[in-house]
């Protein structure tokens, strides 16, 4: 192994609370010298398409209180248990979580999930999407964003293999 520390993500989450921890730790990881591939598989793949539609929901998270991202201090200070009488029984209430969420981000000055794959690439983050994955899903290569790359599990433990740092997201 070299002296550049590598660090091997498996991210396979795709909705919109579990995009940014690979993006922000790879685009971290590339900021601080490392070598950094992604693997992206099953629901992971949403965060490699070109237009990802990726949302947040409360539904089966009972950590996820709300804050409102608006208001005076101490109404953003609080925190709001969402019964789940009205998260299963609201219509488009995953809408609302999502906007809620991505206003919250923007207010705090959090990058887009686009900007952070932009980041990543720029930074020579290795992105790559699981083949058998696409396959079963329906993707083609023309689905994702450019600078992904296309592989199976075995490149995926083989990166792992050499890394000193592997990551399960």
């Amino acid at each position: 192994m070299s002296d550049t520390k590598k660090i091997t993500m498996i991210a396979s989450k795709g909705t919109l609370d579990w995009a940014y921890p690979p993006l922000i730790l790879g685009s971290t990881a590339a900021a601080l010298d490392m070598e950094v591939i992604i693997f992206f598989t099953f629901f992971g793949l949403n965060l490699l398409l070109k237009n990802p539609s990726l949302k947040a929901t409360p539904a089966g998270n009972p950590a996820m209180p709300m804050k409102m991202p608006f208001g005076p201090k101490w109404f953003q200070g609080l925190s709001w248990p969402i019964p789940n009488m009205v998260i299963n029984n609201v219509p488009f209430f995953d809408n609302f979580v999502t906007s809620m969420m991505k206003k919250t981000f923007k207010n705090k000055g959090v990058a887009s999930i686009t900007e952070l794959r932009d980041i990543c690439i720029e930074s020579g983050v290795k992105m790559i999407a699981c083949q058998m994955t696409m396959d079963v899903f329906g993707y083609t290569k023309d689905d994702f964003i450019d600078g992904v790359e296309f592989a199976g599990a075995a490149s995926a433990l083989q990166e792992a293999s050499d890394s000193h740092i592997q990551l399960f997201i």
